[in-house]
């Protein structure tokens, strides 16, 4: 099988209500990103930042898989395809994706404040309190900035071997999520969409642009890729 290997962004989420991951102010939900994405903002206002990601974890159970989501998923039957996501929601495993791998985190997993490996699967609010089987306490398995991103070796071993690339919904400005694209093999084919494509520097390689919603663009890729198997 061919290996088509995805990154997506906020974009493909956003379709089926999560929001995205800045407003237009530049602001998250009102706060100011770094008191709710970072360690020094988790350390200035623990109760604030767990209380933030309680409430994107209770909006996660009111929301589905969209149908790039699904469209994703249903590729596996005729390639072999590896998402490398941006997102912290679960959408692409409940659509049926098989290999996903979370470059941010996940918000149904915590991990204690001390120990990066300390995983376990976590469903409901995390309170001040809350400790695991260490007696430390918990936080949420998301990577804040200036954190470490544990999966980014594995990321950049998975483009490497691509024989496709689809970028999906994402503006292509956070890092190190956005370097990515750079590891690529030259002679790969690309597919970018976006409503609003960020221009792609430095990348010699055939690209194709769909300028449109995820939904919208994997319609497109779909048939497209039904021509390739």
């Amino acid at each position: 099988m061919k290996k088509i290997v995805v990154l997506t962004g906020a974009g493909v989420s956003a379709e089926s209500g999560i929001k995205t991951f800045r407003d237009a102010d530049g602001l998250w939900e009102g706060h100011d990103i770094m008191e709710v994405a970072s360690p020094v903002g988790y350390q200035n206002n623990p109760e604030l930042v767990l209380d933030f990601y309680n409430k994107r974890r209770k909006q996660l159970f009111e929301v589905q898989p969209n149908l790039a989501h699904t469209i994703l998923a249903e590729m596996e039957t005729d390639f072999d395809v590896t998402i490398i996501t941006q997102n912290v929601d679960d959408l692409h495993e409940r659509a049926g994706s098989t290999k996903v791998i979370h470059l941010h985190g996940e918000l149904l997993k915590a991990r204690n404040e001390q120990d990066i490996n300390s995983i376990i699967e976590w469903s409901k609010d995390i309170l001040l309190g809350d400790l695991d089987s260490n007696n430390i306490q918990l936080r949420p398995h998301i990577v804040w900035f200036g954190e470490e991103v544990p999966e980014m070796d594995r990321a950049m071993e998975t483009i490497e071997e691509a024989d496709y690339l689809l970028v999906i919904g994402t503006s292509l400005q956070v890092y190190p999520a956005a370097g990515l694209i750079n590891y690529v093999n030259e002679d790969v084919l690309v597919y970018y969409i976006d409503p609003k494509p960020a221009t792609i520097y430095d990348l010699d390689n055939p690209l194709k642009v769909i300028p449109l919603s995820a939904t919208e663009g994997m319609k497109i890729v779909r048939e497209e890729f039904r021509r390739l198997k």
